[in-house]
């Protein structure tokens, strides 16, 4: 559970009413998809990554270039979410500054995943599971119109004012550090996430191709965890205003436009090619980052234009079909002899999909 879950939707529940429901149910319903479509298949096959699962059959290089971009495009939307709550949270419980709490937040979490890694990471999400379990639910047992006039820290506070006025500052100060666990927890995950695309996806693969030691690609995470920490921080200032839930959805938005159409498609359709997959994933991410910015959410709020020239708040219902679109248009097009050879290599990723057969072998291969 994230930030934009436990703050986000709180307090957009608190302000839209059951309407908010919409969004609670969204986010969860991605999981039936993930379990019944995908994930059998990726684990027969030995492949966890975007990345790895696009570039099985496709053109290495280019395939895990545009899976890297496209992954820390969407990791940044989410960091970008977390931060924001971090932020109004340091503000709500030390009165510092949004800006300060925001560099404060944001050199905890450089440190923590630079010298802390995976483990660490594993350890404070146990810890803040844990803690969300015993003290999570109180509040919800006990509210009952306790609260009136969207509070000091912003509307992604309610939350932790809803725990004052039932529980005191005993209360609020056990769930802030829920909170505040939650938000470290998920900021290091996607702080991994994004330095692995760089320095495995991008720099060993691509750019050394295979050659770099782990000693090189592991410095190479750990400057890309600090550079993901400095675009989190700028980029949280600007959307400091924004409901986190809200600019979650819009992570999920580009995910769905920029990895799902080529992450299905390399599973499902023979037909799928390099040039296809590379027009398809550019295309939704481009136009869903386009449409995003376009949008009310970052046209007026944020960049204070009188009117938003996309009329709709969400990318994925426009930038999906186009990249669906161009994958599928694409590849039918390429009649070169590598698509061809990638035409025919699906029968062997088919078999061992369905079956697990030969994966360990490509897999350490």
């Amino acid at each position: 559970m994230s930030a934009a879950t436990l703050l986000g939707l709180t307090a957009m529940m608190y302000t839209q009413g059951v309407d908010a429901y919409i969004y609670m149910i969204a986010f969860f319903v991605g999981w039936p998809i993930i379990l019944f479509l995908m994930a059998e298949r990726l684990r027969n096959l030995g492949k966890f990554t975007f990345a790895d699962i696009t570039s099985y059959r496709l053109d290495q290089g280019k395939v895990r270039t545009m899976a890297a971009v496209s992954s820390l495009t969407v990791v940044c939307f989410y960091l970008v979410a977390q931060m924001v709550g971090a932020g109004q949270l340091i503000k709500l419980l030390f009165g510092l500054d949004y800006v300060y709490a925001l560099f404060v937040v944001g050199a905890l979490m450089m440190v923590y995943v630079t010298f802390g890694g995976m483990v660490a990471t594993t350890w404070v999400q146990i810890i803040k599971a844990c803690m969300l379990l015993i003290v999570g639910t109180n509040p919800a047992f006990f509210e009952g119109g306790v609260l009136g006039g969207k509070v000091i820290g912003g509307g992604n506070m309610i939350a932790m004012h809803l725990a004052k006025a039932v529980g005191g500052n005993l209360l609020r100060g056990f769930l802030s550090a829920v909170a505040f666990a939650t938000i470290l927890a998920v900021v290091a995950g996607l702080a991994l996430a994004g330095a692995s695309a760089i320095s495995h996806d991008i720099y060993s693969r691509v750019i050394m191709k295979g050659k770099a030691s782990e000693t090189t690609e592991l410095r190479v995470s750990k400057f890309a965890t600090i550079g993901l920490g400095v675009v989190a921080v700028l980029l949280g200032i600007a959307f400091e205003k924004m409901n986190i839930a809200f600019m979650v959805a819009l992570a999920f938005g580009v995910a769905a436009s920029a990895n799902f159409p080529v992450l299905i498609l390399s599973m499902y359709w023979k037909g799928l090619t390099t040039r296809g997959a590379l027009w398809g994933g550019y295309s939704g991410l481009v136009s869903a980052v386009m449409f995003v910015v376009l949008s009310k959410s970052v046209w007026v709020d944020v960049l204070g234009n009188a009117s938003a020239i996309f009329p709709y708040t969400q990318p994925a219902l426009f930038s999906m079909p186009i990249a669906f679109l161009l994958t599928i248009i694409v590849s039918k097009l390429d009649m070169s002899a590598r698509a061809k050879r990638e035409i025919d290599a699906f029968d062997d990723q088919y078999v061992r999909a369905q079956t697990g057969v030969g994966a360990a072998t490509a897999s350490s291969h």
